[in-house]
């Protein structure tokens, strides 16, 4: 199958606007985010911030960031820092972003924003009326690959969607008080690989008419499996898969009226994809950057500082009500599922 895929539209990594960062909860994705900036885009963080001010002491010297603090309110009190990036487990994104925002500070929320729709509609209503730039990290959505994949579906080259699908799965070990299973950290596999999936179904085919979720709790009565199918009218369907008990491939697809179906794996990262025909036939894009999983996360930096500085407020790529609308089929999910009530 011949096809000349278009070239990616991300912002580019370097010789770009440049915005000064602040990193509050300097765990695991902090590392990675910030290894992924430094190394690939002209963005720099100038402060980082934890409750432990010997923790912060010692990410900052491991990344050569010049200024650490031992607590959340002396970062966003900096008159050095333009943007904060919020890295903290899913049940404090909403109390350090509403505390960034309210200090004047740009914020990019790590996903999910909040943990239940109303919870992140918080964060979207205080930054729209402070006048400052709010978005959630989900960072798959800047990668080369998707901002191509958004073009073909654009120009219609699948024809009509018919259907979607996505699937997101790993075996966590079961520890009650871990992030995975604790309800108190807003545990489930629908808020911290469900967001992905459910996001991968939003951005082929928008908010969903009808949600119907099924699967299994885990004992401390958070989602453990989850299986949800959505409806666009009688004749669009998609699929959405998540799982903290198996290890299944990370991959989405989209099928269209024309007899083409788009394949992704992984669809969270940098890699490539597959474009074919039913009856046989396939045309292949690949990433050639070098990047793997989590370099990846440098490109939603670029698209930040960009943003701010054409003066708006979110982005058109992610904007706020996706965020609102991926979170509420969650909160739709969890219900039906019977799962925990998470605390806010």
């Amino acid at each position: 199958m011949s096809f000349v895929f278009p070239e990616p539209t991300h912002a580019p990594l370097r010789g770009g606007p440049v915005l000064r960062w602040g990193v509050l909860a300097p765990g695991a994705i902090a590392n990675d985010w910030v290894a992924s900036v430094h190394s690939f885009t002209d963005q720099r963080v100038v402060a980082v911030a934890s409750r432990s001010p010997e923790k912060a002491a010692a990410f900052a010297s491991t990344h050569g960031i010049p200024r650490s603090f031992g607590s959340y309110e002396q970062l966003v009190a900096d008159p050095e820092v333009d943007v904060v990036y919020i890295a903290a487990p899913h049940t404090e994104h909403r109390r350090l972003a509403l505390l960034a925002i309210d200090a004047g500070k740009h914020v990019l929320v790590e996903k999910p924003m909040g943990v239940s729709a109303a919870d992140a509609a918080e964060i979207v209503v205080a930054a729209r009326m402070a006048g400052v730039f709010a978005m959630e990290a989900m960072w798959s959505r800047f990668l080369p690959q998707t901002t191509i994949i958004r073009r073909l579906l654009d120009d219609g080259e699948l024809g009509e969607v018919t259907g979607a699908a996505a699937t997101f799965a790993g075996r966590f070990e079961y520890d009650p008080h871990s992030r995975a299973f604790d309800p108190a950290l807003g545990g489930g596999s629908l808020l911290d690989l469900g967001v992905y999936t459910l996001w991968w179904t939003h951005f082929v085919l928008g908010r969903p008419d009808s949600v119907s979720a099924t699967g299994e709790l885990a004992p401390t009565g958070v989602d453990a499996d989850a299986r949800v199918v959505l409806g666009w009218g009688d004749e669009v369907s998609a699929s959405s898969h998540t799982a903290m008990t198996v290890d299944l491939p990370i991959t989405a697809i989209v099928a269209g009226s024309n007899g083409l179906k788009l394949e992704v794996e992984p669809f969270v990262a940098p890699g490539g994809f597959r474009l074919g025909r039913l009856d046989g036939g396939n045309a292949y894009w690949e990433d050639e950057t070098g990047m793997r999983w989590r370099d990846g996360l440098c490109y939603q930096a670029t698209a930040v500082a960009r943003h701010v500085a054409d003066g708006l407020l979110e982005a058109p790529e992610h904007p706020l009500d996706a965020t609102l609308d991926i979170l509420g089929v969650i909160d739709e999910a969890r219900r039906q599922l019977g799962a925990q009530p998470l605390v806010e």
